[in-house]
């Protein structure tokens, strides 16, 4: 069938499909790669990839560009799903003979639920969908598809049984020229990147166990399950040959850094190649490994502290503790590599003294570049599970994890930290952290030694006065 592989239109700088860790409008207006979409795409011959939000597309000239296929497969997730509702229920009043299926965390976690919200979703494609999506649009009986849930003729909802998980990653094929194919790079930008930038998996799975993390404990699984080094330098070498103007290659991988041989071969490859690049990281690397990483291109890290404090780590599972983390932290200073770290506000165990820890601590190593977001409980998880239980969430319910403009909200609270507390510690975060003065040096310093950058800093500074406005409100 003729494939379209959709990023429905949402809230306004929502890119919560494709960003798999924080599913709700940034703070800087930034897009990730629809990357889970644009791989299942490389498999049907014939097919495209739409992004709408990151094109600007309204629903109208969405409906639109749909309306000339047979089949429709939407990426949805837990905030976005009301929106792609709506979308559904506009093609399918058009355009009646769609097809039209569903796709990502939400609906593999609750595919009888995602089908009961609307007879214009026709399927449901559980657990890794690239295969599955590939045989729907091959036109294979809908009951003969292993890992499936779909409505029959009849109106009731029937589940396949599961999809093996996908063990020869090496088989699947490079996502890069499905990018270069349908999308414009050029809107794809992310505060602390190079831009245009382009961001692509390596492997898929998480050995970690966090408590919180949506995608190991829904799609991808605790097995981290890679390609090998001469497939990943192969894509790199075809992405430096057709797409120049790229200037940083981002390796998305929940934790890039899990297996350190293979990073260090992965490393000196593109130390060949002569590429810039940055990753997703654990606070543990070696300083050894670091030094490769360097050596070889690597530009920054994108770390997830979560919480400065101990207690706080072992309660989500983190493995790991403030002063591996501080002596990593030190490491990569030495070494000259940037860290973008990540922290979480809202996390069992939180009270106001461990909030102001963590600004405290997040101070005291000093990334370059900070995002604080809120404690998410996404169906599926083992927050979500241990939030019902003991009664964190309004009326035992998940509450909207965002507002009706894609900003995320507190969904937790707890007897002695409210959800207000938790959500205004946010903007407490950012205003302590950035508006120090060394911290202004410093960002004052990188925009002297470049106009480009100077442009860039003054419009994520406007986006970002907004945000806290906007917040705070």
């Amino acid at each position: 069938m003729k494939t379209l592989f959709l990023q429905a239109p949402s809230f306004d700088g929502f890119d919560g499909g494709a960003g798999s860790r924080y599913q709700a409008r940034r703070e800087i207006r930034s897009f990730w790669y629809p990357t889970w979409l644009a791989q299942p795409a490389a498999l049907v011959p014939g097919s495209r990839l739409l992004d709408a939000p990151a094109d600007g597309l309204s629903l109208e000239q969405t409906l639109a560009i749909a309306s000339e296929y047979e089949l429709v497969i939407v990426h949805t997730s837990t905030p976005s799903f009301p929106a792609d509702v709506r979308f559904a229920q506009a093609l399918k009043a058009s355009y009646p003979t769609i097809r039209l299926g569903m796709v990502g965390a939400k609906a593999a976690v609750d595919p009888g639920g995602t089908l009961a919200a609307s007879e214009a979703i026709d399927f449901v494609c559980r657990e890794e969908f690239d295969y599955t999506c590939r045989d729907v649009a091959a036109g294979i009986p809908l009951p003969r598809i292993a890992g499936l849930s779909y409505r029959a003729a009849d109106g009731t909802i029937e589940h396949n049984p599961p999809r093996p998980m996908i063990e020869d990653m090496d088989a699947l094929p490079f996502v890069a020229p499905v990018y270069r194919r349908d999308l414009n790079i050029r809107n794809y930008f992310i505060g602390y990147l190079l831009h245009p930038y382009v961001s692509i998996y390596t492997g898929r799975g998480c050995r970690s166990r966090c408590t919180f993390c949506l995608w190991p404990q829904t799609v991808g699984g605790h097995r981290y399950r890679v390609r090998s080094p001469e497939n990943v330098l192969a894509e790199v070498e075809w992405i430096r040959r057709n797409m120049p103007e790229v200037r940083e290659i981002m390796f998305d991988d929940d934790t890039f850094t899990d297996f350190k041989p293979r990073v260090e071969e992965i490393a000196r490859g593109l130390g060949k190649l002569g590429v810039t690049w940055s990753c997703n990281a654990k606070a543990n690397v070696p300083y050894s490994t670091l030094k490769i990483m360097k050596d070889n291109g690597l530009r920054l890290l994108l770390v997830g502290y979560e919480s400065g404090d101990d207690q706080i780590l072992l309660n989500i599972r983190k493995g790991l503790r403030t002063d591996i983390a501080r002596r990593f932290t030190e490491d990569c200073r030495k070494l000259g590599i940037t860290i973008h770290g990540t922290f979480i506000l809202g996390l069992p165990g939180e009270t106001r003294e461990t909030i102001e820890k963590t600004i405290a601590f997040a101070q005291e190593i000093n990334p370059h570049t900070i995002q604080v977001s809120l404690a998410a409980p996404y169906p599926g998880t083992a927050l979500y599970r241990q939030a019902l239980d003991n009664g964190w969430l309004a009326d035992d319910k998940v509450i909207p994890l965002v507002n009706d403009r894609g900003v995320q909200l507190a969904a937790i609270s707890y007897p002695h930290l409210s959800r207000d507390e938790i959500y205004h510690g946010v903007e407490t975060f950012y205003r302590r952290f950035y508006f120090r003065p060394s911290k202004i040096w410093e960002i004052t310093r990188e925009m002297m030694g470049s106009w480009e950058m100077t442009r860039r800093r003054l419009r994520e500074g406007v986006e970002f006065f907004r945000f806290l406005h906007t917040h705070e409100a």
